[in-house]
């Protein structure tokens, strides 16, 4: 690629450097016209090996955000819970650690998201700000959290039809290297926009049958079927009856005063993950949609509100 297309320039980066810039991270980067492509061929394009991410938002229930994001290759993998990498606690403090030596220059941020962590904390992960009763047994086997960290990533831009690859280049270093680097990841997603589709187009992540998730302890299969498939419930009906009539007798004792009550539903499937995420996207477009995959399992979401912001 010319080294004309690069923004900012490895001058002005060299400058930031000697310059004591207020930051150690440049966002680099370079456009192409998008306009032959959806966020979700991009990501068919350009993900490789066991985690990356895509996340893909609609405003307003029918009108498409501007903008996407696709992650892949982290340079670093945060996991923990018991018998991980990262040890049995708080994954905050983990990514505390991994984030608080990193701030991008002020006047490069890309867009709303500049890189960090971006996978999923479990549920059993309250237990670390807050008391909460034991939990039952883990029927899934999995960490209690996954959070990638990625400086190459892919703004798509659906206002303008454009994509822009970005890659971080770190002031605190080699400048000159680290940039240079940093261009040469921002051209090797290039080259992979430009490739066409192989035929197996949504196969990221397939696999011949996803196993259905075990039941619990004492729990029964429910009356259902989607699809002329079985699906499993992770608790009896008389159990669920009794879970909902000792929390309408909690609400009127008043020791609380809302409670999130759910169940979980599996059933076997030789759908490939994206393919799912697809069909969620076009019967249920929402505002924070998200397609996580994560080293042998996928989470597919559709979520129509944000936690927090910070």
């Amino acid at each position: 690629m010319n080294p004309d297309q690069f923004v900012p320039s490895l001058s002005e980066v060299l400058a930031l450097g000697a310059g004591g810039a207020e930051g150690n991270l440049v966002p680099i980067s370079c456009e192409m016209r998008a306009d032959l492509e959806t966020p979700v061929s991009a990501y068919l394009k350009v993900a490789r090996g066991p985690y990356s991410f895509l996340l893909e938002s609609v405003e307003g229930g029918e009108r498409l955000a501007r903008y996407s994001f696709i992650g892949t290759e982290p340079y670093d993998v945060i996991r923990t819970g018991p018998g991980q990498s990262h040890g049995h606690g708080d994954p905050l403090t983990a990514v505390e650690a991994a984030l608080s030596g990193m701030r991008v220059v002020p006047g490069f941020e890309s867009t709303r998201f500049d890189g960090g962590a971006v996978g999923y904390l479990a549920y059993e992960v309250a237990r670390h700000f807050e008391r909460l009763p034991s939990p039952e047994p883990d029927v899934l086997g999995l960490p209690e959290a996954i959070l990638m960290l990625c400086d190459t990533y892919l703004v798509f831009d659906h206002v303008r039809h454009r994509v822009r690859i970005v890659s971080h280049a770190r002031l605190d270093g080699d400048v000159a290297d680290s940039y240079r680097r940093a261009t040469l990841r921002i051209e090797e997603m290039v080259r992979r926009l430009e490739s066409p589709l192989g035929p197996e187009g949504g196969s990221q992540g397939s696999s011949d049958e996803s196993p259905a998730t075990p039941p619990g302890p004492g729990d029964s299969s429910a009356d259902l079927e989607i699809a002329g498939l079985p699906v499993t419930s992770n608790m009896s009906r008389s159990r669920y009856d009794e879970a909902l009539s000792r929390i309408d007798d909690y609400i009127r004792a008043g020791d609380c005063i809302q409670v999130v009550f759910a169940q979980r539903f599996s059933l076997t499937t030789g759908a490939a993950p994206l393919d799912i995420f697809r069909a969620l996207r076009g019967i249920n477009p929402s505002p924070y949609m998200f397609y996580l995959d994560l080293d042998g399992f996928q989470i597919i979401g559709a979520s129509p509100e944000m936690l927090v912001r910070c």
